[in-house]
């Protein structure tokens, strides 16, 4: 069993930044894809970027120019850099980590955005 934990949300106004921390604990860390989604009031869940056990990092659309996923396998941990905030980034964001079959969420992490 995975447990991740995510950290670092927060209230910031439009234009400002926010990084997020997810902690695992699991041995076998590195093996794992890793990723960030969020969930809107009144939408459901959505990607926002994801990283590979090779590093390799993939973005939603909203996401591009502006948010930087990265991994510390050392640290266990994943990291979520967002810069240039907008209102409609404001969500509930939910750290992930995947290894087939099994898929993993953490508890989620509140940010939001005012204009």
């Amino acid at each position: 069993q995975v447990q991740l934990v995510e950290s670092g949300g927060g209230n910031v106004q439009a234009g400002g930044s926010l990084r997020l921390s997810c902690a695992a604990s699991v041995s076998t860390f590195s093996i794992y894809t890793l990723g960030w989604y969020r969930q809107a009031p009144g939408k459901q869940r959505e990607r926002v970027a994801t990283i590979s056990s090779s590093g390799s990092t993939n973005y939603a659309d909203p996401a591009k120019g502006r948010f930087t996923i990265s991994r510390d396998n050392a640290k266990n941990t994943v990291l979520l850099q967002m810069n240039s905030l907008k209102p409609e980034d404001t969500g509930v964001y939910y750290c992930y980590a995947d290894y087939f079959p099994s898929q993993y969420w953490g508890q989620g992490t509140q940010v939001t955005v005012s204009s």
